[in-house]
């Protein structure tokens, strides 16, 4: 359900009530249901739901979709305010549905957004969902990703301060990363992909002229991933192109080499309906491409298009593995 003083509940209950939905999945919300059912009604939403308490069983072909309720939020919250007590509920959350996985209960999991501060209030200290899963779930390869219609773009570095990400843009960290997107890419879509890496300077460095990191870092790792590994990968390319070019279709995915310059590109060409899906996972994990607009919540002017594609998305990356 994401952080409930967000636009989490909000969002959720606008996606399931399109009977599109339903096509496509059996949905079980993980969250407190007390908050669904106030966030119903001061939005005026019809909408109803069938109520499982935790530890209990899921049904089998529910005719409305579920809510798994851990009834942890209490009625004191307010929308739009961070607190420890909404980022503490947000995270269990996350920790019920890998529960529910383990146990074969769910097939894949869509998040709704979460607030970094309020988990970290709430005494769980991550810098957000991609590494939360990845320590619930033992795994030590993974990378946050988004895909927006054809493009797929993976990232080097997330949540961290820019001038930490610009340290990480070393050969061995790349080529890693570049054999890691190719493998998962290509089970994602059963054939080879094709992968562009992205510059990190203007122009990807214009022939050095701009930095650099391209012909000292980037160049070498691609060159090593092609003539020894064999992939099929190419770059650098210049960032403030080669996006486009992937969304076109002449790549199968982009590595960025920082957050930003991979969710600007996502978010300008496909905003609303890209959705955020973290590689290397044991189980598949989707989520939405915006954060929790504290500023907005409560006040039913949050879109729903991305939470319902990536509900979509969770389907059927689950249909095909």
């Amino acid at each position: 359900m994401g952080d409930a003083a967000g636009i989490g509940p909000e969002i959720i209950l606008k996606s399931l009530s399109d009977n599109q939905i339903f096509k496509v999945c059996r949905p079980v919300v993980i969250g407190d249901a007390a908050v669904l059912r106030r966030t119903a009604r001061d939005l005026g939403l019809d909408i109803d739901f069938i109520t499982v308490e935790k530890g209990g069983v899921l049904p089998s072909d529910p005719e409305k979709f579920v809510v798994y309720d851990l009834a942890n939020v209490g009625p004191d919250f307010r929308p739009g305010v961070e607190s420890a007590a909404t980022g503490k509920a947000s995270a269990e959350y996350v920790e019920e549905a890998v529960r529910l996985w383990y146990v074969e209960e769910l097939d894949a999991i869509a998040t709704a957004p979460i607030s970094k501060l309020a988990i970290n209030l709430g005494g769980y200290d991550f810098p957000g969902h991609t590494e939360f899963l990845a320590f619930l779930t033992d795994t030590e390869e993974f990378a946050m990703s988004f895909f927006a219609d054809r493009l797929r773009v993976v990232l080097l570095s997330t949540h961290i301060a820019l001038r930490d990400a610009l340290e990480l843009v070393k050969k061995e960290r790349l080529v890693e990363l570049f054999r890691f997107t190719h493998r998962e890419v290509s089970a994602l879509l059963k054939r080879e992909a094709r992968i562009a890496v992205a510059g990190l300077n203007p122009h990807a460095s214009e022939g050095g002229m701009f930095g650099r990191e391209e012909a000292d870092e980037i160049a070498p790792a691609v060159n090593e991933c092609r003539e020894f590994y064999g992939l099929d990968i190419t770059g650098p390319f210049s960032p403030d192109t080669i996006f486009l070019r992937a969304f076109k279709g002449e790549f199968d995915a982009v590595v960025a080499c920082y957050h930003d310059q991979a969710t600007i590109a996502v978010k300008c060409l496909s905003f609303g309906a890209s959705v955020n899906v973290t590689l290397g996972l044991p189980l598949i994990r989707t989520s939405v491409d915006h954060g929790t607009a504290f500023d907005i919540a409560g006040q039913n002017l949050a879109e729903s298009s991305s939470m319902t594609a990536a509900i979509k998305l969770a389907a059927e990356l689950s249909l095909n593995s």
